[in-house]
């Protein structure tokens, strides 16, 4: 086992990678011997490790820019710092020292024959945090694919070394069911041939690339890819052929799905960019046909999106959400925000926001779509707002929906 005391000074920051790119045994490392670091401010991303949940040593304060994947057990437990952050704002966040970057944690590809390694499916915010990191310590995984779009890192820019042979961690995913399938066939009508699509990843991110079959010259611009798009790129449809820059790629800044994506990356037009690309307001300006599709746990009669928050407890982030909806709806095509019409027994679509929080704000709404239908918002006044987000609400809420909005009348 890599010995940390070597690497980390006192009162030294750590980051490290998300997702399958994270590097486990480095970050089992640290855990198994904090004890003898002291205390550490330490951050992440997206986590699937139990373990890091399980076993967050009190000298570890961990923060985030959300509570996503295991880390929502710490956020339960008040044992995570969430930074309410722009997506686009983390690498300003790491260059000016918000963020701990006195250490790098990074998972990467074998070294090719001019001693560089790749970051592999996990460039997104650690390309970033990279030029701003003096100490960098690499897992060097067998399994790792080399992948384009960004600088490779020469091996002489490692303090330190471990190297693997592990399968990388497939995204944990249910399959899209009936309520999944509904709401992508309205999704689906929103999307023009040659669009380009922003969407993340989940059971109905997948279900909306599985419901697109039938179109031409879809374009990909996100900060995550996940299988759908294997089955997209196969059927001739995600081209990318119409796209106003990077024209016949998929950009990308992390691939989160199964062994048969990250095995074919190689046979792809995928490149893979920072954030500070992938999410900047320049890039997106370009994008002249970007239409953003993103998730919500709750909408309000106004249009506001609420993304973070259930039933109190932390579980999403702002994440890119907001970089994506707003160049959509200003510079793009159409913002899309999707959800299921019930959480429960409840509607999530609600006279206010039950959690407080606005993760999107109303003005960066084009339209609302549910397995009921869509809302479309832009250009509609306060009133015609509520009276067309009841009516894709589920239909056992909609007549106390009606109640509600005649009452702030």
């Amino acid at each position: 086992m890599i010995d940390l005391t070597r690497y980390l000074a006192p009162g030294a920051g750590v980051w490290w990678g998300q997702a399958s790119a994270e590097p486990q045994p480095l970050v089992h490392a640290l855990l198994d011997q904090i004890g003898r670091l002291g205390p550490r401010r330490a951050f992440c991303g997206l986590s699937w490790d139990e373990r890091l949940t399980r076993e967050l040593p009190e000298a570890l304060r961990l923060v985030s820019y959300g509570g996503l994947g295991e880390l929502r057990v710490l956020s339960r437990a008040g044992r995570l710092d969430v930074l309410p952050c722009h997506y686009s704002a983390l690498p300003r966040m790491f260059a000016e020292g918000h963020l701990p970057r006195d250490v790098g944690f990074v998972q990467v590809s074998p070294p090719d024959a001019d001693g560089t390694c790749s970051l592999g499916i996990g460039v997104d915010y650690a390309a970033d945090a990279v030029a701003h990191t003096p100490v960098l310590i690499a897992e060097i995984n067998q399994r790792m694919p080399a992948t384009v779009g960004t600088p490779r890192i020469p091996l002489r820019r490692f303090a330190a070394v471990v190297e693997t042979d592990r399968p990388l961690r497939q995204a944990p995913e249910r399959p899209p069911d009936s309520t999944d399938q509904a709401i992508a066939r309205n999704v689906a009508q929103l999307v023009e041939d040659g669009n380009t699509l922003q969407m993340g990843v989940g059971p109905l991110p997948s279900a909306v690339l599985d419901g697109l079959v039938g179109h031409r010259d879809l374009g990909f611009h996100s900060g995550m890819i996940s299988d759908g798009i294997l089955r997209l790129v196969d059927k001739g449809v995600l081209t990318g052929a119409r796209k106003e820059i990077d024209r016949g790629v998929i950009v990308t800044g992390a691939a989160l799905g199964s062994t048969e994506l990250y095995e074919r990356l190689a046979g792809l037009p995928v490149e893979f960019r920072p954030a500070s690309y992938t999410h900047a307001p320049a890039t997106l300006a370009q994008l002249r046909s970007l239409v953003s599709v993103n998730s919500a746990i709750e909408v309000d009669l106004t249009g506001q999106v609420g993304a973070e928050v259930r039933r109190g407890v932390l579980i999403g982030a702002v994440g890119g959400q907001v970089d994506f909806s707003r160049a959509a709806a200003l510079t793009g095509t159409r913002s899309i925000i999707a959800l299921r019409a019930r959480s429960g027994d409840r509607s999530t679509i609600r006279p206010a926001l039950q959690a407080g929080v606005v993760t999107t704000s109303r003005s960066d709404v084009d339209v609302v779509v549910t397995e009921y239908g869509a809302a479309h918002l832009r250009g509609c006044g306060l009133a015609e707002r509520a009276r067309r987000l009841i009516a894709i609400a589920a239909p056992e809420h909609q007549e106390a929906l009606e109640r509600a909005a005649l009452e702030k009348s």
